[in-house]
């Protein structure tokens, strides 16, 4: 039988990474086409090789250890075991993973600060702003500054910071352009807010990463990234031909539904901010689905809105800037 665990042990070893050489493309987060996104792998790379440096040599001195003292046939020996302490070897083993410990809090630190997600991409370009608001099950994205939206579909200049702007009409939900940067939360009653850019021209793939329900594996949806000619151009085109997104049209969306990419030459005035206080009550109370209150959030709200003084007072407490997990769920899970 251990002749045959010795011959199987390498055939799987070299199977499995056969098997794992053809999932590479999967792999987006590893392929990053932005800086938050070449960040982020860069914080993937060096906490694992960090990792490895302990894990390796644990596990080769665990198989060792094993082979070496295990029991071998017609052994009767008695377990006389002979205890010897080294304070040396204590000192080392000990102190090794202290210091690459100590080693992944400050790297960890300073990744964290760098890729929060409000915190804006340094350009000479000025951001371009794109609402978010999740439904069931699409995305409906709006350009306030050009006056257009989409739904399952973005389009955005190379090499031009994008700032997102996302919540959510119903259930919590997750945006995320794995090749961009890491996922932030979308929530009802919330305004969260986003950076990231894409350097290369092509397409890339989005899409929610919560569980919201049947059809929550088809709320994906398409970034394509194009020369600034071509984006403006685009924005040209689907002002003169798209047809307008009005109130109807919106509460049409709302309703649980499998959307294709579609697109509107307009929508209605202050959609994104009625979206966001739906829930808010009088005094600026949550009344969130029967009347659970919302806990009071650091504003973060943007005063460029178009949004009146009692509007503003309203939305205090209700803008929030999530953090990510660096997992990276960070602008980074």
């Amino acid at each position: 039988m251990r002749r045959y665990i010795r011959v199987l042990t390498p055939l799987l070893i070299m199977l499995m990474a056969v098997l794992l050489s053809g999932c590479g493309e999967q792999y987006l987060v590893l392929d990053p086409k932005g800086p938050i996104g070449e960040s982020q792998k860069d914080l993937i790379y060096i906490t694992t090789i960090l990792c490895l440096v302990i894990v390796v040599p644990v596990l080769i001195l665990t198989g060792y250890i094993v082979w070496r003292y295990r029991d071998k046939k017609g052994n009767n020996a008695p377990y006389q075991p002979n205890w010897n302490h080294s304070t040396k070897l204590e000192i080392i083993w000990w102190s090794i993973p202290i210091v690459i410990i100590a080693i992944l809090a400050i790297v960890t630190a300073k990744y964290t600060y760098e890729l929060e997600p409000s915190k804006p991409i340094a350009s000479a370009k000025a951001p371009i702003t794109i609402e978010v608001t999740s439904l069931d099950w699409k995305w409906l994205f709006t350009y306030p500054e050009e006056g257009i939206s989409t739904v399952n579909y973005l389009q955005i200049p190379e090499g031009t910071p994008i700032q997102f702007r996302l919540t959510s009409d119903t259930a919590m939900n997750s945006f995320w352009i794995p090749q961009l940067g890491g996922q932030i939360y979308t929530m009802s009653g919330m305004a969260m807010t986003l950076y990231l850019q894409a350097d290369e021209i092509g397409n890339y793939y989005g899409s929610g990463a919560n569980f919201t329900g049947e059809h929550f594996a088809q709320m994906t949806f398409n970034v394509k990234t194009t020369s600034e000619d071509d984006y403006k151009a685009w924005v040209q085109e689907v002002k003169t031909t798209a047809p307008a997104l009005t109130q109807e049209g919106f509460e049409k969306l709302t309703e649980p539904s499998v959307e294709t990419v579609q697109s509107f030459s307009s929508f209605p005035e202050g959609l994104f901010q009625k979206v966001v206080m739906q829930y808010i009550g009088e005094g600026g109370s949550a009344h969130h689905h029967g009347g659970s209150t919302a806990a009071e959030e650091d504003t973060n709200m943007d005063h460029d809105m178009d949004m009146s003084d009692t509007d503003m007072k309203d939305m205090d407490g209700m803008d929030m800037n999530h953090d990510q997990e660096t997992s990276t769920n960070q602008h980074s899970h």
